[in-house]
């Protein structure tokens, strides 16, 4: 007798069987129970969930000798053939290679025909979104109004290909990916009728890396049997297949999370030259993302799909992020993960990924930014250092603390938390002299900005709103003001006011009527003391061997 893979050797044969799929079927035996039978059933999921084996257990609970049961036999002539795929009375066709009108016309011509031995005769279509739309079109009325002993059993994996006017005929049942904790625990149930040791944790690496098929996983069991033999341990699976141990992935991403930019490359490179998948591994890393994404929204939504050690590391890299950042490195990784697709060198990709992730996570967001304008705007004195520093709901990660201490540029070693707090607190309350300010300011404009220099002299200093440094000339002085005016010399202004302050400012320049010429106080002042030692005067008796007379 040849060899029978597990995908067929242990396909469901009754609703009870299915796996993780209990919503579809507990309807479909209410349905047969009540005798509640449509004439059309559309099932809808990705591979290896159980379209087919739903269809073809739905078929011989309608024509098994004991029927229409719950419960199909298995053992009557009906349910024997229609379990090996040979009944005359349920028709497998394959919409991918039987998709035109010419095939839909026959179909249409062999539906009248009684069934051969059952109570129906059932056609089960795979794949039925392969179909075209002149064949669709020529099923509607036959599908809308079929025989009494004719089912129509329909199953695909992309219903938006389906047309609306078939969808609005069948009864849709939607079939979910299977957790990954169900995937391990029907293969720990396959290896003991198989008499084979499979190691727990090898079983959820296998159910992981099948991402919510069984049949995915069943096959890769079957491939792990023959290279190990009769004992499989998580390093044969991680070897065979390429996968990432979830230990290798919460190292990485605790990495990450605190900003280790050495330790999360050098684990990185390890996992390059053990061979492991690169698109794999970020795959795997934003769905552990993901997962503490979930947690910390909802911490008891995971139970079911992650072990125990997995929640206790969720728990505690929860306290290292807030949301908002959590939201950023999976666009960022998702990002880098599509790029990745269409380059050779995919480390260098990741790589790049892992060390911008860890630098945003110490950048202010642009949320944050206006926050902070805001209370510059209002003067900085609406809140206490004390009413700052508490948390400001009960539900505030610890990291927010790390993050904002970060972001306000304080890193040295004998800084804390608390320290930091109040500079920044001191910083925005304590605004300076402006007069003194602009003395500073003046005392650093070089002597080879002459016309910056004097103009400089001829503004008023009108005082500090918020961030925005104002001066004010007399109407008389509008030249000067359009000399400090332009963007390099307003630039130049803003460059010395951080150079002294160590903050960020910006020069308004305005014409107030009230305030008195300055100009004649500096042409016969400074100006005319010292004319005969600026540099460009002396360049310019230099250039042209010129004399001063006067």
């Amino acid at each position: 007798m040849s060899y029978e893979v597990f995908a067929r050797k242990y396909r469901p044969q009754i609703f009870d069987d299915l796996v993780g799929q209990a919503h579809v079927s507990r309807t479909l035996k209410n349905a047969v129970a009540q005798n509640r039978l449509a004439h059309a059933y559309l099932f809808v999921g990705p591979r290896g969930v159980g379209k087919t084996s739903t269809a073809r257990i739905l078929a011989k609970s309608l024509n098994c000798v004991n029927g229409p049961t719950v419960t199909p036999c298995g053992k009557c002539d009906n349910c024997r053939e229609i379990a090996a795929g040979n009944s005359l009375d349920v028709i497998e066709i394959d919409g991918a290679s039987n998709n035109s009108v010419d095939d839909v016309r026959q179909l249409r011509e062999n539906v009248r025909y009684a069934p051969a031995k059952g109570r129906y005769k059932i056609y089960l279509i795979d794949e039925v979104h392969m179909l075209s739309p002149a064949a669709f079109n020529a099923l509607l009325k036959t599908l809308e109004e079929p025989p009494e002993h004719v089912k129509f059993v329909f199953a695909t994996t992309e219903p938006q290909k389906v047309l609306p006017t078939i969808l609005s005929r069948c009864q849709r049942f939607d079939l979910h990916r299977i957790p990954a904790n169900l995937i391990a625990k029907h293969l720990q149930f396959i290896a003991g009728k198989e008499k084979i040791t499979l190691e727990p944790a090898a079983a959820h690496a296998i159910a992981r890396g099948a991402e919510g098929g069984l049949r995915d996983a069943e096959s890769m069991l079957d491939q792990l049997v023959a290279f190990c033999g009769e004992k499989i341990s998580e390093n044969d699976v991680l070897n065979v297949f390429g996968f990432t141990s979830e230990q290798t992935v919460v190292d990485l991403t605790g990495r990450i999370l605190r900003t280790e930019t050495p330790g999360a490359i050098d684990l990185l490179h390890q996992q390059s030259e053990a061979g492991k998948d690169m698109m794999r591994l970020i795959s795997d890393l934003i769905a552990y993302l993901r997962d503490l994404l979930v947690f910390k929204a909802k911490p008891d939504a995971l139970k079911e799909d992650v072990e125990a050690d997995v929640q206790t590391s969720l728990a505690a890299h929860a306290e290292l992020v807030t949301t908002d950042r959590l939201l950023e490195l999976v666009d960022q990784f998702a990002a880098a993960e599509g790029r990745m697709k269409w380059v050779p060198n995919k480390k260098l990709h990741f790589e790049v990924a892992i060390i911008k992730a860890i630098q945003s996570l110490g950048q202010a967001t642009l949320d944050e930014v206006i926050e902070k304008l805001s209370q510059l705007r209002d003067g900085g004195g609406t809140r206490s250092p004390a009413s700052s520093a508490q948390p400001v709901a009960a539900g505030t990660d610890r990291g927010h603390e790390r993050s904002a201490t970060s972001k306000a540029g304080v890193n040295a070693p004998g800084y804390s938390g608390s320290e930091t707090t109040r500079i920044a607190e001191t910083a925005a309350i304590d605004q300076p002299d402006p007069n003194e300010l602009w003395q500073k300011v003046l005392a650093k404009v070089p002597a080879q900005k002459a016309f910056v220099r004097n103009s400089a002299a001829a503004a008023h200093v009108l005082g500090i709103e918020g961030r925005n440094f104002q001066l004010g000339f007399a109407p008389g002085d509008k030249a000067m003001m359009d000399i400090l005016g332009t963007q390099a010399n307003r630039r130049f202004l803003e460059t010395l006011l951080h150079e002294i302050t160590g903050a960020d400012w910006s020069v308004k320049l305005g014409v107030k009527e009230e305030l008195p010429s300055r100009q004649s106080q500096v042409s016969g002042g400074s100006r005319t003391e010292n004319f005969k030692e600026d540099p460009l005067i002396q360049e310019a008796i230099g250039l042209f061997n010129a004399q001063i007379k006067s």
